[in-house]
């Protein structure tokens, strides 16, 4: 039987106004399929016109001029529908999704969602489950005594994996596509037995004790940041009195 990361799998990625998912929006998205390692993937591609200014230190990130995409993206409502449809897709197929940082880019989609769809992510997945695979998680948990950063293009340098265009959505999407295949191959003796879905409900575990060490590294050096610890999509913030 095959395991999961030799298998089927798809990724996905967005790029954004800045860093905050409660006001930031989405500028472009990209969802990659790849039904079998060393076949070539399908790329679906979303360029958004967000509405709002783009700060030029998000624009010197992924490269996306705010004239640019008043040109040429499209209007958020349509693309977030079209977005929420196609992960909804995947997990009607039952192909795990890999999102790098899921608590990011998933929870700005729900968001980006309420705000011009008056809808949510959850509402798509509500008769299906999707099983997201974290690189960031996974490698947190598996190699935790690694010291060093553990962003995207870190990981693709411990792994090997080849990343070119990083912070274009797709390269981004098929680079932690392929190190999630990475890590399963270096750690086989510790996943190859989980499927895609127990691996999800033990991600949300890894990434609230990860963030509860986080959390309790930054008490420890005087900084005040809170560090959420929900996995894969943050709760709603609860509403102004």
């Amino acid at each position: 039987m095959t395991c999961w990361f030799e298998g089927p799998l798809a990724a996905f990625d967005t790029e954004t106004t800045g860093v905050d998912v409660e006001t930031d929006r989405i500028v472009s998205a990209a969802l990659v399929v790849q039904d079998a390692p060393g076949l070539r993937p399908r790329v679906t591609r979303w360029l958004v016109n967000p509405g709002v200014p783009v700060p030029e230190a998000a624009t010197a990130v992924h490269g996306l001029t705010e004239e640019h995409l008043q040109r040429h993206g499209r209007w958020p409502a349509p693309v977030m529908w079209e977005i929420a449809e196609a992960l909804g897709e995947q997990a009607r197929a039952g192909r795990p999704l890999v999102v790098m940082n899921a608590p990011f880019d998933l929870t700005l989609l729900d968001r980006e969602l309420r705000r011009h769809r008056a809808s949510s992510l959850g509402r798509w997945l509500e008769r299906t489950s999707l099983h997201v695979l974290d690189p960031r998680v996974l490698d947190k948990h598996l190699d935790r005594y690694r010291k060093g950063r553990r962003t995207l293009t870190d990981l693709c340098a411990h792994y090997g994996v080849e990343l070119t265009g990083a912070h274009d959505a797709a390269a981004d999407a098929q680079a932690a596509l392929e190190v999630v295949r990475a890590v399963g191959r270096r750690f086989p003796s510790r996943l190859e037995r989980l499927s895609a879905a127990e691996l999800h409900t033990l991600q949300a575990v890894w990434h609230a004790g990860q963030a509860r060490g986080l959390q309790a590294w930054f008490a420890l050096n005087g900084t005040e940041e809170a560090v959420d610890p929900a996995w894969p999509l943050r709760p709603d913030l609860p509403a102004a009195a």
